[in-house]
């Protein structure tokens, strides 16, 4: 899978301008905050607490511009709480938004 991240970086560089600290403190940032709502969304066992999540993680990702982990999120409404490859699908944007190379065996 490959991971589009020009429309998240250009919008993290139009940000940070020529700061290259600012623009790693911002995408870290960035990263933390999803990585939080995904933690929130791994845990929810209902309906409401899943929505929640999942709008949270859908509006991050509208806001810096990142397209995979917004189709991902909308995949997420979509689903029901808990449902396994919601989640692997936003694991999978987020490792490549981290820079981690994914586990093709990870199930």
């Amino acid at each position: 899978m490959a991971y589009e991240s020009g429309a998240l970086d250009a919008t993290l560089a139009a940000a940070a301008g020529d700061d290259p600290a600012l623009l790693s403190e911002l995408r870290g940032a960035f990263v933390e905050s999803a990585q939080k709502q995904l933690d929130l969304l791994k845990r929810s066992r209902c309906d409401g607490n899943w929505n929640v999540a999942a709008m949270r993680l859908k509006g991050l990702a509208a806001s810096f511009h990142s397209e995979e982990l917004l189709l991902a999120a909308e995949n997420a409404l979509s689903s029901a709480p808990g449902e396994p490859a919601a989640i692997r699908a936003i694991e999978s944007v987020m490792d490549g938004l981290s820079g981690n190379i994914p586990d093709p065996f990870r199930i």
